[in-house]
């Protein structure tokens, strides 16, 4: 422990303040906090620690597992994380972060790895590497694309891409295999592609305050899908594959330019409720069945 008392030392000397031991499952909710596990520091929050760059003295932690630097001033994270082969964690949010390097890839136990909320204008093809990785959170950065790499994420079921720039759903995307949940609502998209159709797996899809103007009917492949949020679109019609979505529960389309609902909706053993105010819609034939089975219907 006398090497990660030092480390610690020194770290306490950059934010000019003690650091405070806790329990592994409290340092996330603890800035300015770290844990240890038989004599090794395996958890750090350094959140909030007014840091204009990470500490030399958090590589030094070889057992890491967890890590958060959010709410600082970094705008670069340095090549040694790279060192940090244990990190099932690492949260880097809501800091003007421009870049990562190449050496992000060489966290083979990453689990989770939260972005969200920064300054990143691309990511580097070394997080297809990240096979483990589980939670990807990328959202209000300045992305437009998506290395194709990152098709290789097979471990990854949650995707957050929300309040970007992109105008297409990157087909990286697309192959993603175990993904469960896409968040990528306000963002620029006119389309999906068809291979959005692969995502046999994927359960909630959030595509809110975009400008699609229609869906392919691949679409109608998503088997497992049980919500679907297409708010604030330009969506004039929905495709009759739709019908197909057996597992369906939930369906917002307020805010579009639709004129009438597939009759199939109506039939989908799960559906629970149509959310459709805001567009230009008369009753569906129907709305009498679905209500008497005790579905709801907004139009």
């Amino acid at each position: 422990m006398g090497g990660e008392k030092a480390g610690l030392g020194r770290l306490e000397g950059v934010i000019s303040e003690p650091l405070q031991p806790v329990g592994v499952h409290e340092v996330l909710s603890t800035p300015g906090s770290y844990a240890v596990r038989e004599g090794r520091v395996v958890a750090l929050s350094l959140t909030g620690c007014q840091l204009a760059a990470v500490p030399d003295a958090v590589f030094e932690f070889a057992d890491l597992e967890i890590l958060s630097l959010g709410k600082n001033d970094i705008r670069a994270l340095p090549a040694a994380v790279g060192r940090l082969t244990a990190l099932r964690q690492l949260y880097i949010y809501e800091t003007p972060l421009a870049q990562l390097p190449d050496s992000i890839g060489e966290l083979a136990q990453l689990e989770i790895l939260d972005l969200g909320h920064n300054q990143l204008g691309k990511v580097p093809g070394a997080l297809g590497k990240l096979n483990k990785l589980q939670f990807l959170y990328l959202s209000d950065n300045q992305l437009n694309a998506l290395p194709s790499s990152l098709g290789n994420l097979e471990s990854l079921i949650y995707l957050s891409l929300t309040h970007n720039q992109f105008s297409q759903l990157p087909i990286a995307v697309t192959e993603m295999s175990a993904l469960k949940e896409l968040r990528a609502y306000h963002n620029q998209l006119s389309e999906l592609p068809a291979a959005i159709g692969r995502l046999m797996a994927l359960r909630e899809l959030h595509l809110h305050d975009n400008q699609l103007a229609a869906l392919p009917d691949s679409i109608g492949d998503l088997a497992d899908l049980r919500y679907l949020d297409l708010r604030n679109n330009r969506l004039a019609a929905l495709p009759d594959a739709i019908g197909r979505l057996e597992q369906l529960v939930q369906l917002d389309v307020r805010g579009n330019q639709l004129t009438q609902l597939p009759t199939a909706l109506g039939a989908l053993p799960r559906l629970q409720k149509v959310d459709a105010r805001w567009n230009r819609l008369a009753a569906p034939d129907w709305k009498d069945y679905f209500e008497g089975r005790g579905g709801l219907l907004y139009h």
